[in-house]
């Protein structure tokens, strides 16, 4: 039930506990349900005491809740019936020493060690003075402690406010017992509120204060659960996607296993289809996955969610998402935590969505939604649950102050939505105010919704001023028509550029060409110069020889 949490272990054994409570607070339900659970599941017998109901009309009463059979005996527990008779409540004097020996012969025969004396109060009130009230309280205390029974008392609710100094007698019970209950029942703006709080617990540590509890068909759940468990899940450096490939960019890679992400915006900035697309991406891991909304029906979220290209039906289908949808005037934040923990454990989900949470915030639980939203936030992330939830702001100035529940502190990652309305359009942008423990983008993306599902781009800002939509696409258009024109400005410079170079090389060749043939003409000079030469020399050769054989001729016919 959430109470063993609080008192470190439950009732303390072989001792008298009293609970106290108005009308409907949930006394009668909380004890028995104590012994149903310790005959069940510790195969403990009990024995329940009736001074103000029948047990036929106890039963009736419980039989809708889960651990309520349809007989008696399927319990575990003995029913005495202990009203008073109508002739006892005339005359006003008996004591409840014969009720205890029937309570002992009881006992002895189931081997009970758990008792229950419901409503005492009842059989006390009929006494005829203060000093037999105070002599049966301390008969039943003497008695109990030589027995060392575990025993649970209950009574109605006697305190300054209402009729205690009419009942002075009852004061003994709270000095008598070692751990004191106190239920209560209260209405805040016409929402029901129900609290228990351990007034007193001898030789043992406990929660002081007031811990809020739901009666459903499971019977009494107290909404407590210690922030130093020992089970918790350890911190996980997996990244699970988004759902959007552009977002998980943004974030390094994803959001972190068992991380609790906040995404904030006005109506229609599309945080619904955030939550649908991460759901849609953890379906996609065969992970059981949990949606619940506060808004809209399932059947309209899946329909809403297929416009732009999530299909949730598929996940439905084959078991993997839950759709659950609640109203938030339809109970008090406690019974939608009670409710939604126990949505996600039957469902065994390792991702839960809740569009919007700060519907808890709505009247009559304004002030105990913040203590709601961060006991789920930390119950999830201690079973590794990545948890996504939705704040609504009436106003974008609001992301100054942070969420109604006051929960963006608490939050691993805060996304926020907004939108901006430039030329009879409305836009959305998205930005990621923190993401704890991984780097990520500090700019913020126009995101566009389209039949292929979310995405986003870079926000265009010329001038100083970030341009959207339609806006957007007309300065694009321009800047890329003035890009454009600019291209083709250079490419046509380009071409002459190129034309002039082409008519110089050519100039170049001709130049070339025309050296070339000077070069071959003035080689073909030289080499007619050297063949004259050479002939020349060849001549003069030719002569002087001629010439020495003509005088060496006539030198001889002298001598003859």
């Amino acid at each position: 039930m959430g109470f063993d949490e609080m008192t470190a272990g439950g009732l303390p054994v072989g001792r008298a506990s009293l609970v106290e409570g108005g009308p409907g607070s949930g006394k009668t339900v909380f004890a028995l349900q104590m012994l149903v659970n310790a005959a069940q599941d510790n195969d403990t017998p009990g024995i329940f005491v009736a001074f103000e109901e029948a047990p036929q009309q106890i039963l009736a009463n419980c039989r809708e809740f889960s651990w309520a059979g349809s007989d008696r005996d399927e319990l575990g527990v003995t029913f005495v019936d202990a009203q008073p008779s109508i002739d006892l409540i005339h005359s006003g004097d008996f004591d409840i020493a014969g009720l205890l020996a029937i309570i002992e012969a009881k006992a002895r025969k189931s081997g009970a060690r758990l008792i229950v004396f419901d409503a005492i109060d009842i059989v006390l009130s009929l006494m005829k003075d203060t000093t037999s009230m105070r002599r049966e309280i301390y008969r039943l205390h003497n008695w109990l402690l030589e027995r060392q029974f575990t025993t649970l008392i209950t009574s109605k609710l006697h305190d300054e406010h209402s009729d205690w100094q009419a009942f002075p007698a009852f004061d003994a019970l709270q000095f008598m017992v070692d751990c004191a209950i106190r239920l209560e029942h209260n209405i805040y703006d016409g929402v029901s509120q129900r609290t228990l709080r351990v007034r007193k617990y001898r030789g043992s540590g406990f929660e002081q204060n007031p811990t809020p509890i739901l009666i459903d068909r499971n019977g009494i759940d107290v909404a407590f659960s210690r922030t130093d468990r020992a089970d918790r899940v350890p911190v996980s450096n997996e990244r699970v996607s988004s759902g959007v490939d552009a977002l998980d960019a943004m974030m390094g890679g994803g959001y972190f296993r068992g991380a609790s992400i906040l995404v904030t915006g006005s109506p229609g900035t599309a945080k619904t289809t955030l939550c649908g697309a991460f759901a849609d991406a953890a379906c996609a891991r065969n992970e059981p996955t949990l949606f619940v909304s506060f808004d809209s029906r399932p059947d309209e979220i899946v329909r809403n969610l297929s416009s732009v290209g999530i299909d949730l039906s598929q996940h439905l289908k084959s078991g993997l998402l839950r759709l659950e949808n609640m109203r938030a005037l339809e109970g008090n934040a406690e019974t939608h935590l009670m409710r939604i923990r126990q949505a996600a454990e039957v469902h065994g989900a390792r991702c839960v969505v809740i569009d919007p949470l700060s519907a808890l915030s709505k009247a009559g639980n304004r002030g105990v939604a913040p203590s709601v939203a961060e006991r789920l936030i930390d119950s999830a992330k201690a079973l590794g649950q990545t948890v996504l939830c939705t704040s609504l702001l009436a106003n974008t100035t609001d992301i100054a102050e942070g969420t109604p529940l006051q929960i963006s502190t608490i939050a691993d990652t805060w996304i926020h939505l907004s939108y901006l309305v430039l030329g009879g359009e409305r836009n959305r942008a998205l930005s990621i105010i923190k993401s704890r423990g991984t780097a990520h983008s500090n700019q913020v993306r126009e995101m566009h919704l389209g039949e292929n599902g979310v995405s986003l781009s870079d926000v265009y800002s010329a001038g100083g001023e970030v341009l959207m939509g339609t806006l957007r696409w007309e300065r694009e258009r321009a800047d890329e028509l003035a890009e454009r024109a600019r291209h083709e400005s250079n490419l046509r410079v380009q071409e002459q550029l190129d034309t002039d170079a082409r008519e110089i090389e050519a100039q170049i060749g001709i130049l070339q060409l025309r050296l070339a043939a000077a070069q071959a003409t003035s080689k073909a000079r030289g080499t007619h110069e050297a063949e004259r030469l050479r002939s020349s020399k060849a001549t003069l050769r030719q002569t002087v020889a001629q010439r020495s054989g003509r005088s060496g001729q006539m030198s001889g016919h002298d001598d003859d």
